[in-house]
C-alpha cells in the first residue's frame, strides 16, 4: 500500500485579509484534501496584534492561532459543501508597510518536520524566498512547486526609479525561484517568465458564485428576466487596478456611450481621486464603497467592464463569469484563460470597447454551460494543478535529497553552480546589513520574543548558538 503524499502549502497572507494569496491557497488546500488521497497542510502567517491592526479589516483581531484557525475554518465551511480534511499551521510573520505585504520571519520551512517533508507548494515563491535563511527548500522537500501569483515587475515600474528597480527585481526573482523551486507554474503569461515554467491557471472560483450563476441560468431557462441592471466594475480603488483605463475610455467616448450607466465599487488609497475624476464626466457614473462581490446587490448586473491589464488572472472577472454575466475586457494575456467562455468579449482598442459595450447593453448573456461551470470550479482547477505538476500519475521517481543543508553531492556542473548560488544566498540572507539593503524588515532573521510566545516556538537562535 502506497504511503500518502504530504503536501505543504505555504502562502503569504491569510484571512480575514481578502487578498488572492489568502483565499486561493485556502481553497487549494481544501480541494486537494477533499478525496482523502493526500495529507495536506496549509501554512499561513501569524501576526502580532499590532500588525493585525494594520492588515485585517473591520477591527478583526485574534488573541491566539487557535482562534484565528477557527475563523478561517468557519469562513471556508460557509462556502464549500464538504468538511475539509487538511491541517493549518502558522509561521511567524511581520507586516511591511512600504511593501504592503506580510513577510516571513525566520526559517519557515521548519514548520514542517523533516519526516513529513515531501511536497511543498510555495504560493508566491519569490516573495517567500527573498529573505529566506535556513534549510534549502529543494533539500528539505522532495518536490518544490512555485506558483507565481503577482506581476511584481509591473507594480515596481510604477514607483520612483521604477525601471531600475524592476530590472534588479527581475534578476533577484529569477535567482531565488531558480535555486528554491523544482517546478514553476505561472497563472498567466502576464507574469515574469522563469526558465522551464509552464503557464496554467490553477485557480478556481469560490463556489458561492457558481451557485449564483446556476440560479441565474434557471431564471433564463424559465423565461424570466435574469439581469435587470447594466454595467459595473469592482476592485481595489487604486489607479493601477483598472480605474485609470476605464475612466479614460469613458472620457474619450462620452458621446458614443451617452446611454451607459456604470457603478464603481471599491475602497483604496486613490478613492478620492477616482471619485473626483468620475464626477467630471457627463456620463452617469456612481462610485460606491467596497462590497463583497457575492452580495445580492451584484446579482442582477449583466455587464462587467474590466479594462485592467495589471492583473495576472483577475479574480473578479472569474467571479462575474461564474455569475453568468457578460465580460468586456482587454485582449491581453492576463485574460487568455477567460477567452474560452462564451460571455467573455475582448477588445483590441477603444473603438472595440465601445462596440462591445453597446452590444452587451442590447443583448442578454448566454447561458453558462455545464462544461463552462466546471472549468471555473475548484474541482477543475485542482485537476489542472495535479496534471501540471504530474501528481495525477503514480509517483515513482523521488528527487534525491542531500545530507547537507546547502550543498548536494551532485557532480553535474549545472547542479554545482546552483548549489553554489544557493550557498551565496544563504550567506547573504544571514546578515542584517545585507538583508536591510534588499528591503527586509529589521530584526526578521529570527522571530522575536512576542512571536515565539504566541506561536509556542523554541528559541531557534539559541539552539544554533549552542551548536
Amino acid at each position: 500500500m502506497n504511503k500518502k503524499r504530504h503536501i505543504a502549502i505555504f502562502t503569504t497572507a491569510s484571512l480575514p485579509w481578502l487578498t488572492g494569496t489568502a483565499v486561493n491557497p485556502l481553497f487549494r488546500a481544501a480541494y486537494l484534501a477533499k478525496d482523502g488521497e493526500r495529507d495536506v497542510t496549509l501554512v499561513i502567517p501569524w501576526l502580532t496584534l499590532k500588525d493585525q491592526g494594520l492588515v485585517y479589516p473591520n477591527n478583526i483581531a485574534f488573541s491566539s492561532p487557535l482562534e484565528h484557525e477557527k475563523f478561517i475554518r468557519q469562513w471556508l465551511d460557509e462556502r464549500v459543501g464538504f468538511t475539509p480534511g487538511f491541517s493549518i499551521q502558522f509561521y511567524p510573520g511581520k507586516f511591511s508597510k512600504d511593501k504592503r505585504s506580510i513577510l516571513a520571519v525566520g526559517d519557515i520551512s521548519e514548520i514542517i518536520p523533516d519526516e513529513k517533508a515531501d511536497i511543498a507548494v510555495l504560493e508566491e515563491p519569490e516573495h517567500l524566498t527573498w529573505y529566506h535563511h535556513g534549510k534549502r527548500w529543494k533539500t528539505k522537500f522532495r518536490l518544490v512547486i512555485g506558483i507565481i501569483h503577482t506581476n511584481y515587475l509591473e507594480y515596481v515600474k510604477r514607483e520612483k526609479n521604477g525601471m531600475l528597480a524592476s530590472f534588479l527585481l527581475k534578476y533577484l526573482n529569477n535567482w531565488v525561484v531558480g535555486i528554491y523551486c523544482h517546478k514553476v507554474i505561472r497563472l498567466s503569461a502576464a507574469t515574469q517568465d522563469y526558465n522551464g515554467s509552464i503557464v496554467c491557471n490553477v485557480h478556481g472560483v469560490n463556489p458561492k458564485f457558481l451557485e449564483i450563476g446556476k440560479k441565474k441560468r434557471d431564471q433564463q431557462q424559465n423565461g424570466d428576466k435574469a439581469f435587470t441592471k447594466g454595467a459595473y466594475f469592482i476592485g481595489k480603488m487604486v489607479w493601477s487596478k483598472g480605474y485609470k483605463e476605464l475612466l479614460q475610455l469613458l472620457r474619450d467616448h462620452e458621446k458614443e456611450l451617452t446611454e451607459l450607466e456604470v457603478d464603481l465599487f471599491g475602497s483604496g488609497e486613490d478613492s478620492d481621486e477616482v471619485q473626483d475624476a468620475a464626477k467630471k464626466l457627463e456620463l452617469a457614473i456612481q462610485v460606491h464603497p467596497a462590497r463583497d462581490h457575492a452580495d445580492s446587490l451584484f446579482h442582477d448586473y449583466k455587464l462587467f467592464l474590466n479594462p485592467s491589464t495589471t492583473d495576472v488572472v483577475c479574480t473578479t472577472t472569474a467571479e462575474a463569469l461564474a455569475m453568468g454575466k457578460i465580460i468586456v475586457c482587454a485582449n491581453h494575456c492576463s485574460n487568455d484563460f477567460f477567452k474560452q467562455f462564451t460571455n467573455c468579449w475582448t477588445y483590441d482598442d477603444s473603438d472595440g470597447f465601445v462596440k462591445l459595450t453597446l452590444k452587451a447593453l442590447a443583448e442578454e448573456p448566454a447561458q453558462l454551460t455545464d462544461a463552462e461551470r466546471h472549468d471555473l470550479s475548484w474541482e477543475a482547477a485542482t485537476e489542472r494543478f495535479l496534471k501540471a505538476v504530474e501528481l495525477d500519475k503514480p509517483y515513482e521517481r523521488r528527487l534525491s535529497r542531500s545530507t547537507s543543508i546547502y550543498m548536494s553531492t551532485s557532480l553535474n556542473l549545472q547542479q554545482t553552480v546552483e548549489d553554489a548560488s544557493a550557498f551565496v544566498h544563504h550567506v547573504a540572507s544571514g546578515f542584517e546589513v545585507s538583508r536591510r539593503i534588499f528591503g527586509a524588515i529589521p530584526g526578521s532573521l529570527q522571530p522575536d520574543e512576542q512571536l515565539r510566545k504566541e506561536l509556542g516556538l523554541t528559541d531557534a537562535a539559541s539552539k544554533q548558538d549552542k551548536n
